[in-house]
């Protein structure tokens, strides 16, 4: 059950940050990506938060979608998912920390960027 709340509480804290985000009509130029520095520097919840959000996304993707889903040229997000199967929320994150601490000189890489090119991008060739 802590577990859980815990969860809960994560997830509440992703949605609020993406809202506040894109609240007051955003754009694109305003919201900060990101990265290594930011990811190395975050504490484990505040990590899973993040994940969480971008988990948040596809999912409200997939169901606005529907029945009809959009081509690979349309979004990434049925790519990313199909390429992350397997993958858990403390998988991902610890891959990510593994990656940047192997590659320190690589700091300014977007999380999403890394996620994409060393976890979702593999897991498609399999």
């Amino acid at each position: 059950m802590a577990s859980e709340s815990k969860f809960r509480r994560l997830a509440l804290a992703a949605c609020t940050a993406l809202a506040l985000a894109y609240a007051g009509h955003a754009v694109a130029a305003e919201v900060p990506i990101v990265t290594g520095e930011q990811w190395t520097r975050s504490s484990e919840d505040v990590q899973k938060a993040y994940l969480v959000g971008i988990a948040n996304v596809a999912q409200v993707e997939a169901a606005y979608a529907g029945n009809t889903p959009p081509s690979d040229a349309q979004s990434f997000l049925p790519r990313l998912s199909k390429g992350m199967q397997g993958q858990t929320l403390d998988s991902v994150r610890e891959g990510l920390n593994r990656w940047y601490a192997a590659n320190p000189g690589r700091l300014q890489r977007p999380v999403i960027e890394t996620i994409w090119f060393e976890m979702a991008l593999p897991g498609l060739k399999k």
